[in-house]
């Protein structure tokens, strides 16, 4: 049976930043990265639709250790997916990637201090085997196989054509077609823009505002620094400044919540102009960044409503109609596609289940370690980034504490690890492995996630400068984690 000490789920972003730490760090490490689809890149090979990007800048979601050099600090999809693939050709990691290798269940032994893995390889029903010593979850949030279906009302009656972003069809021709994307998120807001050069309209049905905020996709700041600086160092200071900014846009959302609405809402009156109506299109009924914010690159969104190209409706869908969409108030919307751009269906570990010794693992009755681990299950972490900050933030900060985790491990010559709730913190309130974040595609899935407790280190803090801290604590002194070694006996 083929073994590796390190396995990697997945290799999109988080995997192939994960095997370029391994490589660095633990050289006397042999890993593996097992990839389900025929391609690296993960979301950003997937998603092929108009516009795709990026709504965090590159200096903060790229990697710590490859320097962002392109102008455009907002970038586009195959921009970003030609970074990941020259990360992975840089340090040699493709030959460690297995393609059309999902990984179905995985089973922990502790009398190996060892891992087995069934996994399904593609066009063969039958399962093959593999182990490793350490499993390291990078396989994403989403399912990559099914969206979220909304149950759009009479939606078969519809005789127009019907995608999904994340089926994006390859020859699909909107060229002078009535276009209508049902959604507000990050996705519909790319959309709307991108296909207005040769659609004869779009529309972004919604049944409820979004908070967005506009910036240029180019970066005064690191371009100027570039001219001046090894691109090493104008990076480096590029990705402090604008850490920084995500943290204080954040805590001033939270510590001033009306302000910050005021001046969000404020922005968007400006580049709409005082006869359009805001309150109804751009005003949501929560708090910024009690969800997401979008992100409006160059006032794209903006100049498409205001050249007539592009229109905002907010309203409920009733049914499904032979030539389009029938709202709630009654307004017939014509269309020849519809874009069912209403997020995405999370899923919990890559949707593999697991064993230790043999008893099956409830995630939602385990208790998060950091957001990294999760209690009682040995020698597994699982990435998941910030939900408000750059996903690879914390992809890369979870990456570095592995590999003192593995080099630990070698220096006390352990061969497990395992995070432990005491006895005295048994009844310790919870609450959701994403706390305070009401958006529909989280609360679809908590009750399937871990919980998280009210004092570290069984915390999801996704605050970043709180968990540079918080992963830099030394092991040997970490009394939630619990170090051991097979027994000879």
């Amino acid at each position: 049976m083929e073994h590796r000490d390190v396995i990697i789920v997945g290799a999109g972003l988080s995997g192939i930043g994960a095997a370029y730490h391994l490589t660095d760090k633990c050289p006397d490490r042999s890993y593996l990265l097992l990839e389900s689809r025929q391609a690296l890149g993960g979301t950003w090979d997937l998603f092929r639709y108009p516009g795709i990007r990026s709504d965090s800048d590159m200096h903060t979601l790229g990697y710590s250790f490859k320097p962002w050099e392109s102008k455009k600090a907002i970038a586009d999809g195959p921009a970003i997916l030609k970074y990941v693939r020259e990360t992975a050709t840089e340090n040699n990691i493709e030959q460690h990637i297995r393609y059309g290798h999902r990984l179905i269940s995985a089973s922990w032994c502790s009398k190996q201090s060892l891992w087995t893995l069934d996994i399904r390889q593609d066009n063969n029903d039958a399962l093959v085997q593999m182990t490793c010593n350490f499993l390291y979850m990078c396989s994403g949030y989403y399912n990559y196989d099914q969206p979220h279906d909304p149950q759009f009302p009479e939606v078969e009656s519809f005789k127009g054509t019907l995608v999904h972003p994340q089926f994006w069809p390859e020859d699909l021709d909107y060229q002078d077609k009535r276009v209508v994307i049902v959604g507000s998120g990050a996705t519909a807001m790319t959309l709307l823009p991108a296909m207005t050069d040769k659609a004869k309209h779009v529309t972004m049905l919604q049944r409820s505002p979004t908070y967005v905020v506009t910036r240029p996709s180019e970066d005064w700041f690191a371009n100027g620094l570039r001219k001046i600086l090894p691109a090493s160092w104008a990076y480096a200071i590029t990705r402090v400044r604008n850490t920084l900014f995500q943290e204080v846009l954040f805590k001033q959302a939270q510590a001033f919540p009306e302000t910050t609405k005021r001046f969000l809402i404020g922005q968007v009156r400006k580049k709409l102009g005082k006869d359009y109506d805001v309150d109804t299109h751009f005003t949501p009924r929560y708090f910024p960044w009690d969800q997401r914010l979008c992100l409006v690159p160059d006032d794209d969104l903006f100049n498409a409503v205001n050249s007539g190209s592009a229109n905002v409706i907010t309203d409920h869908i009733k049914r499904f109609t032979e030539n389009g969409i029938e709202l709630e108030t009654g307004e017939q919307l014509e269309a020849d596609i519809v874009i069912s751009a209403t997020g995405l269906r999370l899923l919990v570990m890559g949707g593999a289940t697991f064993t230790v010794d043999g008893e099956a693992i409830d995630f939602a009755n385990q208790t998060t370690y950091k957001g990294l681990m999760v209690s009682d299950v040995p020698n597994m972490v699982s990435i998941f980034g910030y939900i408000n900050a750059s996903w690879t933030l914390r992809a890369d900060l979870a990456a570095e504490w592995v590999c003192r985790a593995l080099n630990h491990m070698s220096s006390t010559q352990t061969t497990k690890v395992v995070p432990v709730v005491p006895e005295a913190l048994k009844d310790m309130p919870t609450k959701d492995w994403i706390a305070d974040f009401p958006a529909g595609y989280m609360q679809r899935s908590m009750h399937l996630q871990p919980r998280q407790g009210d004092q570290a280190p069984w915390v999801n803090s996704q605050n970043f400068r709180k968990e540079r801290t918080l992963f830099a604590k030394p092991l040997a002194s970490d009394k939630a984690l619990h170090f051991s070694a097979v027994s000879n006996g």
